[in-house]
């Protein structure tokens, strides 16, 4: 499929009654699509789809016109959406620890690059802290600078491990055996699963 044959697939996927806060629309999107605007539409469709328990679809054929048209940013955000749905989502208040405290020296990239080691309250079978793995992307911020603090998002490599994880909890972020950063729970998003069919 082309861009245009993209966007409008993924139009269709937006139930009509979903607006923005300022009542964008799909109808918006749709009188972009008629005068080309595809980076605008594109836009607009991200941006309907905030909060919005949208499908895979929608994501993959999103991701794939924001690649069409060489927006990396869009590309890898809509890929990390589509994570969210398989992996799950944890929104944490995060805080870094300051340069003279940890051994980060240098900002952490913003858009999902990073797979630190999370200290979430699990023990090995030797009752030690066994930590466990979540990409990050970091809200509305390109970087997040050594003792900086930011909203992030956190999709967990193994779901399963991050069952107990509740809003309010305070969890650890490692990228070896310091604490790299401390975190407060938002919200928690994980995937249902599946049930076993008889």
């Amino acid at each position: 499929m082309d861009v245009t044959e993209l966007l409008e697939s993924v139009s269709l996927l937006v139930p009509e009654e979903v607006a923005t806060d300022n009542d964008i629309s799909v109808q918006d999107v749709w009188d972009h699509l008629a005068h080309d605007e595809w980076q605008i539409a594109l836009s607009l469709l991200e941006e309907l789809a905030d909060g919005q328990p949208l499908t895979l679809t929608f994501w993959e054929q999103l991701a794939e016109a924001a690649e069409q048209l060489g927006l990396e940013r869009s590309a890898a955000w809509c890929h990390w959406r589509r994570s969210e749905i398989r992996n799950g989502m944890i929104r944490a208040d995060l805080t870094l620890r300051p340069p003279t405290e940890a051994r980060r020296r240098t900002p952490i990239s913003g858009h999902g690059v990073l797979r630190p080691m999370w200290d979430i309250g699990n023990l090995s079978p030797t009752r030690a802290a066994s930590v466990s793995i979540a990409g990050l992307w970091v809200e509305d911020m390109p970087v997040l600078e050594p003792g900086g603090r930011a909203t992030v998002r956190l999709i967990p490599l193994t779901p399963t491990h991050w069952t107990h994880v509740k809003t309010g909890q305070q969890i650890n972020m490692h990228e070896d055996r310091t604490v790299a950063g401390t975190a407060v729970v938002l919200e928690v998003h994980l995937p249902t699963p599946a049930t076993p069919t008889r």
